[in-house]
This record gives structure tokens, sequence and C-alpha cells, in this order.
């Protein structure tokens, strides 16, 4: 399935012109046709990297692997992450698509060692979570370094897919399957670029969508960035109310799917998300303020006794769930 959001001026949060439509056009090229026989290139073999290098190995395509560490390489051969793993940045030649698995300091730093050996011609993409420094920053780099051509095969991308883990061992098959790819291409964007990171995405099952790379950033601080510092908070208020309590042993073993299913992400890698809140600090920091809001309106409801203003809370707030879950025409949300 494939979504557009348009690109449009900044519009109030619902409008109409902001909400992701199906998109009416011709089929898209599976990504085998526009690779023309030659190769992926994934610049990291973490959760994301390496779960892409599975997938597409999966669905007959050569992938070529740059890590950082001989013993990554070595780990990642004998998960079979990708055709060719390798610590030299040769690997990549003649990759008609680089996708930089890479955390967002390294993708906000790279090494001018990689930079230099990116193949010219080659399709590039991202999978960071926070997508307009990125642009910004890319489209710098490959100006700066006389690849002007370059900018506009270019395609900031994040597919909203994860685990709590992380690293080499990460890497799972089906990992993407029916899960959000975003795209955020502006006016630079050339056309077939695009299109080859959305056959990358179909490769891989994920649900295709484009918008403008802003308005990603304010969405996903609300619906990924906010949730691990809810999730962290929570954790850390079960173990401190708990434990002054003297309850702390009963609390862990009465914990069940419920409180796993809301921490999750809270528990999830640190590192990941300290660099989600530093690069999409400003979004963030206005999503925390907005739910500190809703937390305290619930609080009063609570404080007060209001318990039928607090029914109609907790009703609305089951309508609106499933709207977060279900993609936009399908008939039932994404497994979990």
């Amino acid at each position: 399935m494939s979504t557009t959001i348009p690109l449009t001026p900044p519009s109030l949060p619902g409008d109409p012109a902001r909400r992701p439509h199906p998109e009416n056009r011709e089929r898209q090229a599976p990504l085998t046709d526009l690779l023309a026989g030659r190769p992926v290139g994934i610049v990291g073999l973490g959760l994301i990297g390496g779960s892409l290098g599975l997938d597409l190995q999966a669905a007959g395509l050569e992938v070529r692997a740059l890590v950082h560490r001989e013993v990554t390489a070595e780990r990642a051969r004998q998960r079979r992450l990708a055709s060719v793993v390798s610590t030299e940045a040769s690997v990549l030649e003649d990759c008609a698509l680089v996708v930089l698995a890479l955390p967002l300091d390294r993708l906000l730093d790279p090494d001018p060692a990689l930079l230099r050996a990116l193949p010219a011609a080659a399709v590039l993409t991202d999978v960071g979570s926070v997508k307009q420094p990125v642009v910004e920053r890319w489209q710098g780099l490959l100006s700066q370094a006389g690849r002007g051509g370059q900018v506009g095969r270019f395609v900031a991308s994040h597919p909203m897919a994860g685990t709590a883990q992380a690293g080499v061992e990460a890497g799972v098959a089906g990992l993407f399957q029916a899960r959000p790819w975003v795209a955020t291409p502006d006016k630079r964007t050339a056309r077939g670029a695009l299109a080859m990171v959305e056959a990358l995405a179909n490769a891989v099952g994920a649900r295709w969508l484009t918008c403008d790379a802003a308005d990603h950033d304010q969405a996903v601080a609300w619906i990924s960035h906010l949730p691990v510092l809810v999730g962290a908070a929570l954790l850390q208020a079960a173990d401190q109310g708990s434990g002054a309590a003297g309850l702390g042993d009963l609390a862990r073993a009465l914990a069940s799917s419920g409180f796993a299913d809301t921490t999750r992400v809270g528990g999830g890698n640190p590192e990941l998300g300290t660099l989600m809140a530093r690069c999409n600090r400003k979004a963030l920091l206005a999503c925390l303020d907005g739910y500190q809001e809703a937390i305290g309106t619930l609080q009063d409801l609570v404080r007060s006794k209001r318990w039928q203003d607090l029914a109609g809370a907790l009703e609305a707030a089951q309508r609106l769930r499933p709207d977060f879950l279900m993609p936009p025409g399908d008939g039932a949300p994404p497994a979990p």
C-alpha cells in the first residue's frame, strides 16, 4: 500500500491536507528491476540494517554490508546478515542503492572516509528517526564534497519498526512487514531516487508513505519519541513508589502484560532514546508539555471524584486508539 501526505505549508493539526490518503499512480516497479542486477549496500548491521539484510537476501537480492569492526563483521557473517560483510569501504563499489543504517550521531557526523567511499551514482537513503536535521546535513555534505548531482539522489527515510534489542545480534527477518516506511522528499529529490527507496520498502513488505521532513519530526515526537520517555517515567515511578512502600518485590511479581506493553519502549535502547531526544528536542519538549497537561487533567478528575467525567475521558481514549493502530484504508490493525 502506498500513501502520501502532501508536501504542504504548515497548517493546523488535524487539517485534512496533512492526513494520509491513497495515491493514484502507476504500479511501482520492483526493486530487482530498478537495481538492474547491481547490489544493495548497507552501512551498519544493527537492528535495522541487519533485519534489512535478511529480508533483502530472502527476496533474492545481493547485499553488501560495511561495518566498523572486524568482530562485528565476523558475527554478521555467521548470522548471514548480508551476502558480503566487510570493514573495507570498497565493499560498497557498484551498489546502486546504499542504506545508511547508522545511529543518529554517526549519521549527522559521518566519517569523511564513508562519504568518499559512497558510489557517486548510487541512490542514498537513511533510516534515522529524525529527518529534518538529516536532510539538511546530507544535502550540505554532498554539496561540499562536489557531489551536487547526488543531492537529488539522497532520500531521507524512516522505517517505523523496532524492538528493544540493538547491535549485530538484533537483526530479525520480517521486522518491516506491514509497518510504515516514510520518506521525506523535497523539491530537490529526484523522482527515480524516490521510486528506488519506495521499491526498497515494498521489497520488505513495509507500508509506504511520504511527508514533509518537519511534519515527520513533529509527528514522531508524539507517537514514537514521547512514548520512550513516558515508558521510562512509568518504570521509574513504579520502582520508586513501590520500593518506598516496601512493596517492590510484590509489584514486580504482579506485573503482567499491561505493564509490559506500556513500558516496552521505555525499557529499550538508552542510546537510541537519548539521541532521539537530542536531535528532536524542540518538538519533544512541546509533546512533554502536552502530556503533562493531559495527566494533570486526569489527576484532577480522580482527586475531585468526578467519576462520570473520568469515564467519559477513558471512553474517548478508547475510541481514539484504533485510529493510531489501523493503517489508512485497511480493515484491521497491524500485528503488535
